[in-house]
């Protein structure tokens, strides 16, 4: 493994840390920024089902950050790969909350759009406490 990204793995690093730092902030307008408007894209939060499209996407963040427990994000095992105009992030997310300590296997998929990569899809899910 490279000891230094290449400009768009840093790129890529930077937008995977936006879409982290809005939810931490519960910030709908950097949310958005992060995310590609249109029916393609598709979420999952854990224990959630599919959501596919900016309406429903948007409409799940909107949700989330209206609840009552602010979440913080440790990221490890932060893997990225670049293939073209798309690149992938698995991570670790590891969230603490007022109530919560859990772990959470994440994969977040960008799309280049325009110079800029825009987050696709986004897909968590529980990792077991046992062994």
């Amino acid at each position: 493994m490279a000891s230094e990204d290449t400009a768009d793995e840093a790129a890529v690093r930077a937008a995977h840390r936006a879409f982290y730092d809005a939810f931490e902030e519960r910030d709908l307008d950097a949310m958005s920024e992060v995310w590609e408007h249109s029916d393609r894209i598709v979420c999952t939060h854990p224990g959630w089902r599919t959501l596919r499209g900016w309406g429903a996407v948007s409409g799940s963040w909107f949700a989330l950050f209206g609840g009552p427990n602010p979440l913080q994000f440790i990221l490890t095992d932060e893997v990225v790969a670049v293939a073209g105009d798309v690149a992938w992030v698995s991570v670790d997310e590891n969230l603490i909350g007022p109530d919560l300590g859990a772990t959470v296997a994440a994969l977040n998929v960008f799309q280049r759009d325009g110079g800029r990569w825009r987050l696709v899809a986004h897909h968590g899910s529980p990792v077991s406490q046992q062994g």
